[in-house]
């Protein structure tokens, strides 16, 4: 039905329940003459006569009967529509959509959705746990309105764009080895006493690879990669099962029967923080959790 908006589904409603006229024009605040061209409109957009006319008023024939029932639904499912979308955007009761990483998943997400949740209750937080190029083009395409990468994630390779940036926690790199290793015992250890181990890394083009590719370079060997796994927690559990050693973030050595020994080298650390893109307006229980965050950080 080219032309027809929503409220003149509604007018037709509403001259459906009254069937007089005079008594829809006065309850839409309108003159007869101008809901009679209305209803005329109507009809010649739909092709046929909705409403036959007698002494008693208009009233509805078999035709009338379909574009009622399918306008009643139409109007019914726009308002719900309103309404789900009004939910979503209400900063008290609304919706965030969160990507992280997956070695933030027992650790730093945790902690900010219980602070924040004691701080909203009500706000629905949608979690999407994934690799750090797809939390970027999770942004960029809106699927994503926030998330908690590691500060190298807005350098690497991806979509590219405006982001804002919020550091929230620095975590130090440890050496995971398992339990029994040569240097298990060991309470610090240089890079380059590793160059005979094999090692259990994440493939080439996170972030995170870069970061070990240049922490190995610096220490001046080039590393026996034995395994690769894109997520973390994996790469511990294979160094528990003593197929190589790693380096983790500090709070994930020592979860599959592992040994977290502390690395001599300063660069040896990644900062993570919130990031969204500052293209687009965040929706409001969005930009609420972008500055509970801001007032709540750092969390070291």
């Amino acid at each position: 039905m080219p032309g027809m908006e929503i409220e003149d589904l509604r007018r037709l409603l509403t001259l459906a329940g009254h069937q007089r006229l005079t008594d829809a024009a006065a309850a839409l605040r309108m003159n007869q003459p101008t809901l009679s061209r209305l209803l005329a409109r109507i009809e010649a957009e739909v092709g046929t006569r909705l409403f036959e006319r007698d002494a008693r008023g208009v009233h509805p024939n078999p035709h009338g009967d379909v574009v009622l029932a399918a306008a009643r639904d139409i109007v019914e499912r726009y308002d719900q529509l309103r309404d789900d979308v009004a939910d979503l955007l209400d900063p008290d009761a609304g919706t965030v959509r969160l990507a992280f990483l997956d070695s933030m998943a027992t650790s730093l997400v945790p902690r900010i959705l219980q602070d924040f949740r004691r701080q909203a209750p009500r706000v629905r937080v949608v979690l999407r746990q994934e690799p750090g190029h797809e939390i970027l083009r999770d942004l960029a395409s809106g699927v994503a309105e926030v998330a908690l990468v590691p500060e190298r994630a807005l350098t690497s390779p991806g979509p590219r764009g405006p982001h804002g940036w919020l550091p929230l926690q620095r975590q130090r790199l440890v050496l995971a080895v398992p339990a029994g290793h040569r240097l298990a015992a060991r309470r610090r250890v240089r890079l380059d006493e590793l160059a005979d181990e094999d090692f259990v890394v994440v493939p080439r083009g996170f972030g995170y690879r870069s970061q070990f590719d240049e922490l190995v370079a610096a220490a001046g060997f080039v590393p026996r990669v034995a395994f690769e796994s894109g997520d973390l927690a994996t790469i511990e559990g294979l160094v528990g099962a003593g197929l190589g050693v790693a380096l983790v973030p500090e709070d994930l050595a020592g979860t599959s029967q592992t040994v977290g020994v502390a690395l001599t080298s300063d660069d040896a650390e990644r900062v993570i923080g919130l990031t969204w893109r500052t293209d687009r307006t965040l929706a409001p229980p969005a930009a609420r959790f972008v500055e509970f965050l801001r007032l709540a950080g750092p969390f070291d």
